[in-house]
């Protein structure tokens, strides 16, 4: 206890300003000095994460632009390309971060732990943060085709049966084909990369093993070829196994230089092993390719290392025929929007083993308000039983004191743990388990215990708001977010309703309490909203009671949607939603200048479905803007570059951003109106929908029961119809078709018929 004691700010500052450093401790008050006072300065998981990202940003520092011969991924190829528009000037830059490229799709099956990502030109992670296996092909005329090189490159997601990506490349009578798909062989996971290469010309396929993978440097220090060339040791940890044994086989280590050199050059060497101790060793198993013919081979890496795990009993087809059982079919359609709705659900499914994860690589990680978004994806797509899971494992990370802890300095988790258990409740039909009640008595006990109350200094924009603190929605610095008190409003009413449908003295107590405290904090946001809005000048909300408008104030749209806190005409949620439609969308979707820097999916259809539930067709235009920019694999960063349209922040796979397009899909047939109480039937759809053809939805869970939604059109006449399979009494339905152009000819009672009276020619599919 005496070292708390010694002068440490003191001595700190000593030894840096005697070694000529900026003095930290002014530096870190003159951070301080831009947030508003919170306990904690930022939650230490992300400061390790981002410790680790600039370390390894270091690391490519001092390697990649002093090697620029070498085959690097696609990210580097055009970063450190003058005449590329992602070129970025590194002169002061002491950290070379991927910013431009964020984009790759992940492989894998249900349950399994690994998820192997493979990037936008097929290079292959088999690992979480591993080296990558990449193929190239080399003409013995000179001629070469790599893809991360190569223009010529298309890549699409496959799902009959299996994840499989699948990675072609075509230039000058060359032709590359990778495929890439985690399956299992003799009751052992593998990840398999199946390649092959055809040409007019004699040449060699290359399966290339390479010290890096989509963030950076990876270390090679020990590469061997196994007994029989027919494979590799990397590492003295992992293993490659080759379908048949290579022609020829090159090794090299990084004062040799890159292997590719020595390719190009025909030195072909047979040495089984090399040592690298700067960690930059590569490999390259080759086929030949004869003239006009062609070379097949596979890698697979098996993906369980303990030798003590018993065999899997089942395949990688069976695990994901058991997984989709019961996914709420989206029948007909536009073409792109099922597509992208069937990769989402796949996305969700595979990232939610148990623990939900926000990504496969860059956030594979557990985090709370990730999760409560993800899970309800799950839960409105069919899927109960992983919902459930996931909700159990939200439970078991409760804190004595009732605090849902993923980072500290973060005070949304609480209510969207709660939000998400009743969302369960209602549209399952459930009584929240045992474990839950027991949870949720302490999580809303932790919300009014952290909520700020002075009665020294009342009056204040804060005052009975949750305190400031860290935002991992990249709102900005400390602050009163109101997107965390939102969330507790959200949460405590639903707790309410799930203690008062359990049932007894104890658990009314306590719905009582969380009631209570849920129109406190109601009351204390509107109070605050009130002043702010008198020192703008508008009823817009912004990111916090502090700020000015900006695009943080995105982070205000959750009491439109999802939460559905006000009516859905309130002044403040269509004040804010016009601003940031006003302000801050690029090619249709929103754009967050706030650490992102980007364009932001998610967030987008954040926006998209608060429209939605006001009615407006803008809503529409954004769901479309967000649907171009996907990824050929139907996949979506976290954040978009602008001028790229591609990857900038964030993991290039985000699970959030494909639980949002399966809710935007499932709110444009119907959704619940909160407020109202109703079924809102058609909102988001339209001609475009269905030309010459069906569209559907459903059956589909809703507070109210299942639902089934579709749109039909014959000739001149669109029909909407739906059905349900009730709770309790039919609930009120309002039909919010967007019938511009139209005629409602019947109205029937599960059905509303239409009779185009424009033009249809021209329809935007």
């Amino acid at each position: 206890m005496w070292l708390k004691w010694l002068p440490w700010k003191y001595m700190v500052r000593y030894v840096a300003r005697r070694k000529g450093f900026i003095d930290p401790i002014a530096l870190l008050a003159r951070l301080d000095s831009f947030a508003q006072p919170a306990a904690t300065r930022a939650p230490v998981e992300l400061l390790r994460a981002g410790a680790v990202l600039h370390a390894r940003g270091f690391i490519n520092n001092n390697v990649i632009q002093h090697n620029l011969d070498w085959v690097w991924p696609l990210w580097v190829r055009r970063q450190f390309d003058p005449r590329h528009p992602a070129f970025i000037p590194r002169a002061f830059s002491m950290t070379h971060i991927n910013l431009t490229q964020r984009n790759w799709t992940a492989v894998g099956y249900p349950g399994c732990a690994e998820t192997p990502i493979v990037d936008a030109r097929g290079l292959l992670m088999p690992f979480f943060d591993s080296w990558s296996l990449d193929a190239w092909f080399v003409g013995d005329d000179g001629r070469t085709l790599v893809p991360s090189r190569a223009e010529g490159v298309t890549q699409r997601l496959e799902t009959a049966g299996n994840l499989r990506v699948v990675t072609e490349a075509a230039a000058e009578g060359m032709r590359l084909r990778m495929a890439v798909e985690a399956i299992v062989v003799d009751g052992e996971p593998v990840c398999r990369m199946d390649i092959r290469a055809e040409s007019d010309a004699g040449g060699w396929l290359a399966l290339a093993l390479r010290p890096y993978n989509p963030e950076g440097i990876s270390f090679v220090n020990d590469l061997s070829l196994l007994a029989g060339a027919t494979g590799w040791e990397i590492n003295k940890e992992h293993a490659v196994r080759f379908s048949h044994p290579p022609h020829e086989h090159l090794m090299s280590h990084y004062h040799d230089g890159d292997v590719f050199t020595a390719l190009r050059a025909g030195n072909f060497n047979l040495r089984p092993h090399v040592t690298c101790e700067v960690g930059m060793a590569t490999g390259a198993a080759l086929y030949r390719v004869p003239p006009g013919g062609v070379a097949q081979a596979f890698a697979t890496v098996p993906l369980v290392r303990d030798t003590k795990t018993p065999p899997v009993t089942f395949t990688a087809r069976e695990k994901w025929d058991a997984a989709l059982v019961g996914t709420v079919p989206l029948s007909g359609g536009e073409g792109r929007f099922r597509f992208l709705y069937d990769a989402a659900v796949r996305t969700v499914v595979l990232l939610s083993p148990e623990a939900i994860y926000a990504g496969p690589y860059t956030y594979k990680r557990f985090w709370y308000r990730d999760a409560a978004i993800i899970v309800h994806a799950l839960m409105c797509a069919g899927h109960r039983a992983p919902s459930e899971r996931a909700l159990d494992y939200c439970v078991r990370g409760q804190t004595h004191a009732g605090y849902f802890k993923s980072q500290e300095g973060e005070w949304d988790s609480n209510g969207q743990v709660l939000w998400a258990m009743g969302r369960y409740c209602r549209l399952f039909n459930a009584t929240p388990k045992p474990a839950w009640v027991v949870a949720i008595r302490k999580a809303v006990r932790w919300i009014r215990r952290k909520r700020v109350v002075d009665r020294d200094a009342p009056g204040r924009r804060h005052d009975g708001l949750l305190p400031a603190g860290f935002s991992a929605e990249h709102l900005g610095p400390n602050d009163f977010y109101y997107w965390d008190d939102f969330w507790s409003i959200a949460g405590l009413r639903l707790a309410a309703e799930m203690l008062e449908k359990v049932g007894g003295s104890e658990n009314e107590a306590a719905a009582e309490e969380a009631l209570s405290e849920a129109e406190s904090l109601s009351r204390a946001v509107d109070n605050s909203l009130a002043l702010t809005a008198a020192k703008l000048g508008t009823s817009a909300m912004p990111a916090s009671p502090y700020r000015r408008l900006d695009s943080g104030a995105v982070g205000s749209v959750a009491a439109a949607f999802p939460l559905q806190l006000w009516p859905r005409d309130d002044e403040r949620t269509t004040a804010t939603l016009d601003y940031l439609r006003r302000e801050c969308l690029i090619l249709g979707a929103f754009y967050h200048d706030i650490s992102h820097s980007g364009i932001n999916p998610y967030l987008s259809l954040h926006i998209a479905q608060g429209l939605l539930r006001e009615g407006r067709s803008a809503g529409r235009d954004i769901m479309k803007a967000v649907a171009a920019l996907a990824s050929p694999t139907g996949q979506w960063p976290e954040a978009i570059h602008p001028q790229l349209g591609t990857g900038c922040m964030g993991d290039g796979q985000h699970a959030w951003a494909a639980g949002e397009w399966i809710m935007m899909v499932r709110n444009c047939f119907f959704f619940e109106e909160e407020y109202e109480d109703v079924l809102v039937v058609g909102a988001g759809l339209s001609e475009s929908w269905c030309i010459d053809g069906e569209a559907s939805f459903g059956p589909a869970p809703t507070r109210f029961g299942p639902v089934t939604a579709s749109l039909t059109c014959r000739g001149d006449q669109l029909e909407l119809s739906w059905s349900g399979e009730w709770f309790g009494e039919a609930p009120r339905v309002e039909v919010r078709f967007p019938s511009q152009g139209m005629e409602l000819v019947d109205a029937g009672l599960h059905r509303r018929i239409y009779r185009f009276t424009s033009n249809r020619e021209g329809v935007d599919l």
